[in-house]
This record gives C-alpha cells, sequence and structure tokens, in this order.
C-alpha cells in the first residue's frame, strides 16, 4: 500500500510535538537538514515550524554546543514586578496590619485585611484609578507572592506541653530537694497568675 507524502509530513510534524526544547530543535535540525536542503525558510513553510528554532537547532547541531532555555522569562510579568511602586504602596498598607507566623514554623507574614481593602485603601491614599489596580482575585494573588496570608490575625496560643517537660520538672524537684536545707540557698517562687504574697517566697535555688 502507497503512502503519502502528505501522511510522512503529518507523522513528521506529530513527532515534532512530542518533543520538547533541545530535543525538538535537533530533531527539527534533521528533518530540515535530510528534506528541506538545511532551509530553514523552507522547512517553515513545509513543516509548519518557527524558523528561528530550526535555525537555532541547527547551530546546535552544526556547533555540538545547547542552547540553554529561558521559560521564566517568557510570559507576562506579574504587576508587582511591573510596577514596583505599586508593591512598594501595597506594602506600607499591609505592614502595619501584618504578624509574623505565632509559631515561628515559616516566614510567611498574616494579615487581617482583605484584598478588596487593600485596593480601597490604594484609592484611598494614593489616589489610585480603577483601570490602574488589578482586581480583587489578582489582588489576593499578588498578596500570596508578595509573602502575606489572608487570615484573621489570632493571638499566639501557649505552646503545647512537650515530651521533655516531665524530665525538666523532675529536675527541678531533684535540685529542690538537694539544697532545701542548705544556708546558703535561696528560692523564690512567683505565682504570675495571682498577686504575690509574702508567702509566695521561700528557700531553695542557689544565689
Amino acid at each position: 500500500m502507497a503512502v503519502s507524502t502528505e501522511q510522512y509530513e503529518r507523522l513528521i510534524r506529530s513527532a515534532a510535538r512530542r518533543l520538547k526544547g533541545h530535543q525538538r530543535r535537533l530533531f527539527q535540525a534533521e528533518v530540515t537538514t535530510a528534506l528541506c536542503g538545511g532551509n530553514a525558510r523552507a522547512a517553515e513553510s513545509r513543516f509548519g515550524w518557527g524558523r528561528d528554532a530550526v535555525a537555532t537547532g541547527l547551530k546546535e547541531a552544526r556547533c555540538g554546543i545547547r542552547c540553554v532555555e529561558n521559560f521564566s522569562a517568557k510570559g507576562a510579568r506579574p504587576s508587582e514586578a511591573k510596577n514596583p511602586q505599586l508593591a512598594a504602596d501595597i506594602r506600607a498598607i499591609v505592614e502595619p496590619c501584618t504578624q509574623a507566623d505565632p509559631e515561628l514554623k515559616s516566614s510567611r507574614r498574616y494579615t487581617n485585611l482583605s484584598a478588596a481593602e487593600v485596593v480601597q485603601a490604594l484609592k484611598d491614599r494614593y489616589g489610585y484609578a480603577d483601570d490602574q489596580l488589578p482586581r480583587e482575585r489578582t489582588m489576593r494573588d499578588i498578596l500570596n507572592r508578595m509573602g502575606y496570608r489572608l487570615k484573621r490575625i489570632q493571638k499566639a496560643k501557649p505552646l503545647k506541653k512537650t515530651k521533655d517537660t516531665d524530665a525538666i520538672f523532675a529536675n527541678v524537684n531533684a535540685a529542690r530537694a538537694e539544697y532545701r536545707d542548705d544556708p546558703q540557698t535561696l528560692e523564690i517562687s512567683i505565682d504570675t497568675k495571682a498577686k504575690v504574697n509574702e508567702g509566695d517566697y521561700s528557700r531553695g535555688g542557689k544565689m
């Protein structure tokens, strides 16, 4: 059964789509050299490939040197990167309403301002117009990228009892028992939850 040239070309285009980056350029360069006389424009016309990518692949194949892709530089830049002044104004608004992680488990900061409140504050304080500011959902993304997490700020909770707590108090009690009758030792005990009375003082810890 005879296979048409168009069928072969479809297979070649399909194979190229399954490859990425350097491997795709090398494949395009190999096909271009074999079927298009090494002409990038001819490959673009015949297979629909970008001639710049084909030309790069031809140079890589000829020199044996791979070009490093810079995918991170592609696409739209975030609003705070395109407009540093906007980022500075957002920080000026959010920072006074921000606190660090109460348990110090991460560097993320928490703010009780909503994205809508930040947008409105930018208008009121700095005179931004509607068309100069991102939408509420985009502002939420911006705040997250800048290290702020939107949540109601709570007072720090006391740390839970750890495995070493019993051992610590055992050592304290042992020290008290050892120095209880030592006349050179003075222990001061303070109840932080109640008013200090004279009866709160007893003998113990070394001065």
